[in-house]
């Protein structure tokens, strides 16, 4: 009986690891979909240990839905919204998922580092630190993620907010409705980040809303200071009578001077950006490779 024991443990543990292997794969496999205001369907990337966790999500709902919680539940949708994932996930469950996600891989992580320390006695002294270092980024890891992706969606808005304008420039000067004109860049352009915005403000005009709200709509959705500036500048157009075309115009010079300008601050912030890895990791090599030789050879006539 004593000699049977540890087979059926160990059969045991190899079947779980087997069941989480398996469901580690299907859930990798999953796709996540994003519904536009035109019915399309937009894939939305996820990682995939928020895919792996998220079923446990619904348990800790109760506790992210307190009214203590409500404030960061909102800072959370909205910047939900603005990376583009509302509908693919809520802020009460972001909050769940910065609990689950270091919860769920915490663990994992001491077990590598206990099974590193005991093949590499030297790094068993670090052990701890290490751990209390993996413990951090876990818990710092989805909030990371959801700024990430929030800041390469307004990137993409940016970028594509200047050419659109002109294009409805063009269009408006040519004698077209704002609205027509609007719908039609839509239509012949591929579906990115400010597309799937301009087909919400499209849709719910055309479901009753006024134009300054659906577009004050968007402002507040996509969250960036130049497309507030556009908005803001359309809708005084509109209760003024100002011409459209000249303020879009107008609009895309100063979007697109803002972008050079930001391309100027980042060329001239690089040189003090890569000042920390050339101290850290060029230097010493390049000062090892040249007085090694030097260094070794002091040492043996000592």
């Amino acid at each position: 009986m004593e000699m049977v024991y540890p087979w059926v443990m160990g059969g045991l543990w190899v079947a779980a690891a087997a069941l989480a292997g398996v469901y580690a794969a299907r859930v990798a496999q999953q796709i996540t979909y994003v519904t536009l205001a035109d019915g399309r369907q937009q894939m939305r990337d996820m990682p995939i240990v928020f895919r792996l966790v998220r079923p446990l999500a619904p348990n800790l709902k109760g506790v992210a839905m307190r009214p203590e919680f409500r404030r960061a539940r909102e800072r959370s949708a909205s910047s939900l919204v603005a990376a583009g994932y509302e509908g693919v996930m809520e802020g009460w469950e972001f909050l769940a998922l910065r609990v689950l996600v270091p919860v769920a891989l915490l663990p994992f992580w001491c077990l590598l580092i206990v099974a590193a320390g005991r093949s590499s006695p030297p790094l068993a002294q670090f052990g701890g630190l290490l751990m209390a270092l993996g413990g951090v980024l876990f818990c710092l890891y989805p909030v990371l993620w959801l700024k990430s992706a929030m800041a390469r969606r307004q990137r993409s808005i940016l970028k594509s907010l200047p050419f659109v304008l002109d294009m409805l420039t063009l269009s408006i000067e040519a004698g077209m409705d704002f609205m027509l004109a609007l719908q039609r860049n839509v239509e012949r352009r591929t579906v990115d980040p400010l597309g799937e915005e301009l087909i919400r403000v499209i849709r719910e005009i055309q479901l009753g809303a006024p134009r300054r709200v659906a577009l004050k709509a968007m402002a507040v959705r996509v969250d960036i200071a130049d497309v507030r500036s556009v908005v803001n500048a359309l809708v005084q157009a509109d209760e003024l009578g100002v011409s459209v075309g000249m303020i879009l115009r107008i609009q895309a010079d100063q979007i697109r001077l803002h972008r050079f300008e930001r391309a100027e601050k980042l060329a001239n912030e690089a040189p003090v950006k890569l000042l920390g890895p050339l101290l850290m990791f060029i230097f010493p090599s390049v000062f090892l490779i040249l007085l090694g030789p030097i260094l070794y050879r002091v040492f043996q006539q000592l």
